[in-house]
């Protein structure tokens, strides 16, 4: 061998960490956008709608809400900027509504079924509803779910959606296992 040239010796490459790069995660706008999502895009989705509604209902800083849920507060104002606004101060509060989309659940009288809304006034009502019909549920009180009778929903899409009042049918589903205030977020079983 020649004193200027060297064989090297051959490496071998560890495989690289794959990063998951959440720049790439896009603001769903459909059910099935929602749905086409890995489930840990759609679990940082939802964080976001979460963090945004605790800023809303608590009305506490965006850091503070994010670590509740996990989540970095660059990440909530990328993802939910429509949701917020920037005060003069420079810090984010969260608007009096928003279009985030929210997958939800809903009764109907074969069960529960998945809905996406995009107004938080609906996923709102929504929740004031399952609250009611937990209140039935476990009281017998009806009186806070007669103040749904003959409302709805309103969903991604446009659709409209009765909410769920008559009492057997509550009483069936109930006894049947199908209704759980955990049940109100989509994708929980």
């Amino acid at each position: 061998m020649k004193a200027g040239k060297r064989r090297r010796a051959k490496r071998t490459r560890k495989p690289r960490k794959v990063r998951r790069n959440k720049s790439r995660l896009k603001v769903p706008r459909t059910a099935r956008q929602y749905f086409a999502m890995s489930k840990e895009d759609r679990e940082t989705w939802d964080s976001v709608g979460h963090v945004v509604s605790r800023m809303r209902s608590g009305r506490i800083s965006l850091p503070k809400a994010s670590k509740e849920f996990g989540i970095e507060p660059s990440v909530v104002t990328r993802l939910g900027r429509s949701a917020l606004r920037r005060q003069k101060n420079g810090r984010y509060v969260a608007k009096k509504a928003d279009r985030l989309l929210r997958v939800l659940s809903i009764l109907d009288r074969d069960g529960r079924r998945e809905v996406a809304v995009r107004d938080s006034r609906q996923a709102s009502l929504l929740g004031s509803y399952w609250a009611a019909v937990q209140r039935y549920l476990q009281t017998g009180d009806d009186s806070a779910l007669r103040e749904f009778q003959g409302k709805k929903i309103v969903d991604a899409s446009r659709k409209r959606h009765a909410l769920l009042t008559d009492l057997d049918q509550l009483d069936r589903l109930g006894s049947a296992g199908v209704l759980s205030f955990e049940s109100l977020y989509g994708g929980v079983r």
